[in-house]
């Protein structure tokens, strides 16, 4: 067994004993779309939606909250951990390099994710009868370049702070800014323009999301740019929040 893929169980298993993280990470998108989905008005088609329903339009919205919250709270927490207990400066000296602990923690974190989103999809279809996303594809090019944007934001953090406590802190920080400005917390729709434009640049792309995920979805939500310009922004700040992560990055 490689050393990398024993790492790996052993972040599974302590993600697993993380009944918070499991819980808001993993869970909670499925329980907030159901739980929206139970309220009548929000199951009833409308005119102004073009005869969508306000929880179709919406189910997109829900992964946001399981791909933010892992990667920005979660993950840089994890490291900040490691770190703060001489963990990283220990597996140092081993044949167990330290950066295998952050590549298994993003692989172990970017699971939950794709396990978050597939329960969640699942749930929407086989519950509230949302379809699932139209164009696949698209739909699985903007989740995994979304994500990435965020991870590669939340791991500046986890390349500089020095404790738990600091990380957990940004990251709540980060979770509300990133939420806000990026039209989870209110409609797109219903969102002044300036907010709506600077939702555009604002990982994880949410505008990609919901467009891939229904066509007509994202023309009622006012697509700022098109699908491909959004999806190189979330590429750009990905590849660049990442270089300046690894450059700051720090064992111990």
């Amino acid at each position: 067994m490689s050393a990398l893929t024993n790492m790996i169980k052993v972040e599974t298993k302590l993600f697993l004993r993380d009944r918070a993280t499991v819980l808001f990470g993993v869970l909670f998108p499925t329980a907030l779309l159901l739980g929206l989905g139970s309220i009548p008005d929000l199951r009833t088609p409308s005119a102004d939606l073009g005869g969508l329903r306000p929880i179709d339009v919406w189910a997109p919205t829900a992964l946001v909250f399981g791909i933010v919250m892992i990667a920005v709270q979660h993950v840089p927490t994890v490291i900040a951990t490691y770190r703060e207990r001489g963990i990283l400066r220990r597996l140092a000296t081993t044949p167990e390099h330290p950066r295998n602990v952050l590549i298994a923690q993003m692989i172990v974190a970017f699971s939950s994710v794709l396990v978050s989103a597939a329960l969640m999809i699942f749930a929407a279809w086989a519950v509230l009868g949302i379809a699932p996303p139209e164009q696949p594809l698209k739909f699985a090019v903007a989740f995994v370049i979304g994500y990435a944007a965020v991870l590669g934001i939340s791991m500046i953090t986890a390349a500089v702070v020095r404790s738990s406590g600091a990380a957990t802190s940004i990251g709540t920080l980060l979770f509300v800014v990133l939420m806000f400005f990026g039209g989870a917390f209110l409609p797109r729709a219903i969102m002044p323009e300036v907010l709506q434009t600077i939702g555009d640049f604002v990982p994880p792309g949410l505008q990609a999301l919901i467009s891939s995920w229904s066509p007509a979805a994202g023309e009622i939500t006012g697509a700022g740019m098109s699908f491909w310009v959004q999806i190189s922004v979330m590429a750009g700040i990905a590849v660049i929040t990442a270089a300046v992560a690894a450059k700051l990055f720090r064992w111990e």
